[in-house]
């Protein structure tokens, strides 16, 4: 049976593996979720707001960074995300123009550690360690969005078919233009 198919109970159960596969992933230089005080019982925090199983997949880089997540820990642990940020923005925006909720949507991080700093570097190896142990498993059956370059390389050296977009965070184009571009992308998944 095809992932994209499975019944309820196997997708759950694939996530509860995803989850414990996270728990269990660690790289020196990174802290992990639970290291950072936001183990729970999700691949990553933002899946509290966006972790349809069944829906549409958006990868991304990372989810934060260990000096933000902890900065904005009571705010993240409501809904795992940043509203005001320009990813969130962007993506609420695409989300709208495409007729969906975050509720309608998973979004997954190909990096599931946080980085030192904001923006850091990721270099393909750690990305690819990180994804091949822990967000591969993710994917049942979906073509993901991958948002950004990162996302898109990772999945590229992966063999994964993927939507490649715009990274909501993209410097050079206002706020509209990336959302519209996101749009098109979930709607191509």
């Amino acid at each position: 049976m095809s992932l994209a198919r499975q019944a309820p109970c196997s997708r759950a159960r694939a996530y509860r593996d995803a989850v414990a596969r996270r728990r269990a992933f660690a790289l020196p230089g990174y802290e992990t979720l639970a290291e950072a005080g936001f183990d729970g019982d999700y691949v990553s925090p933002i899946q509290m707001s966006s972790g349809n199983l069944y829906g549409p997949m958006i990868l991304s880089k990372d989810w934060l960074d260990a000096p933000s997540a902890r900065a904005h820990r009571r705010r993240l642990a409501l809904a795992g995300y940043l509203p005001e940020t320009p990813f969130n923005r962007v993506l609420d925006r695409a989300l709208a123009l495409a007729g969906l909720t975050r509720a309608d949507i998973y979004v997954a991080p190909v990096f599931c550690l946080l980085p030192p700093v904001r923006s850091h570097r990721l270099p393909l190896a750690d990305a690819r360690a990180s994804f091949e142990a822990v967000t591969g498993f993710e994917l049942m059956g979906r073509r993901p969005v991958a948002a950004g370059t990162d996302a898109q390389r990772v999945l590229r050296a992966a063999g994964v078919a993927h939507v490649p977009t715009i990274h909501p965070s993209a410097r050079g184009l206002p706020f509209e233009d990336r959302a519209v571009r996101i749009a098109r992308a979930l709607e191509a998944a």
